[in-house]
């Protein structure tokens, strides 16, 4: 088995729908608990799925490998960034995809410029 196909379906499985839901939640909620790197990765890797879907980036991003995923500061909010890197992209100024989420693993955007 393809191992996005593995961890897509275990995503699927455990992913809570809040993390689906996309943007619009309140940060600040004090029952949001922190989700762990892996589950980060899942959800964003789940995140690039949806933006092909709906067209807004190529369908060559679903094969996208995960460069790096890290815990960073965005002001005094902390926030998972996970990088994916599509080497089918011949723009080279397209081929990093940031998926920003919070740290309860809510999505917060997507880009190109890692801002």
């Amino acid at each position: 088995m393809h191992i996005k196909t593995l961890m897509l379906s275990i995503a699927l499985t455990l992913l809570p729908l809040t993390a689906i839901a996309g943007g619009g939640h309140d940060h600040g909620h004090s029952h949001a608990v922190e989700i762990n790197k892996s589950r980060a990765e899942s959800t964003a890797t789940l995140r690039v799925g949806a933006l092909v879907n709906k067209g807004k980036i190529d369908k060559s991003w679903k094969s996208s490998e995960i460069e790096s995923t890290e815990k960073k500061m965005n002001g005094n909010q902390a926030e998972w960034v996970v990088t994916f890197k599509n080497d089918q992209e011949k723009d080279t100024a397209k081929s990093t995809l940031y998926i920003f989420l919070t740290t309860s693993g809510d999505y917060i955007a997507a880009n190109f410029t890692g801002k």
